[in-house]
């Protein structure tokens, strides 16, 4: 990781990767109200949106490290030799982001894979998610200054 040294970098906790998840989602519900707007809430609109999301989460963090959100809050994901996280590594990890969209259970199934993540998190020395491991070992970190 250019210009951090390894002592630089923290396993972020949940609570400041909810946040910036919180951000991301703040973002993404605009641009989602605005493509229901322009194309209509219907089947087409859930389709485009979710993969709009989906992409919008594993693009930006193979090719610049890290969303909106967890650019503002100094956080960035790692890929499991240090760097940023290949596209195939990004796209496992956020794949979770799709159970939402699945109609009539997507919610309940989504909430369920939040607290598997939560729970995951929290027991992992590196605050590594169930998605961080089936994404191969990627992690988030909380860049400190120094």
């Amino acid at each position: 990781m250019t210009g951090s040294s390894a002592a630089a970098l923290v396993p972020a906790e949940f609570p400041v990767r909810l946040l910036a998840r919180g951000l991301d989602v703040l973002v993404l519900a605009a641009v989602d109200v605005g493509l229901g707007r322009l194309m209509g809430y219907g089947f087409d609109w859930l389709l485009v949106g979710s993969a709009f999301v989906f992409f919008y989460f594993s693009l930006l963090d193979a090719l610049a490290g890290a969303t909106l959100g967890k650019l503002v809050l100094g956080l960035r994901v790692l890929g499991p030799e240090g760097g940023r996280p290949t596209l195939r590594q990004s796209l496992r990890r956020e794949a979770f982001t799709l159970i939402g969209s699945i109609p009539f259970i997507g919610p309940i199934l989504a909430l369920a894979a939040w607290v598997v993540i939560a729970r995951t998190i929290r027991r992992s020395p590196l605050r590594q998610g169930k998605h961080d491991e089936l994404a191969g070992g990627t992690r988030v970190v909380q860049l400190q200054a120094g």
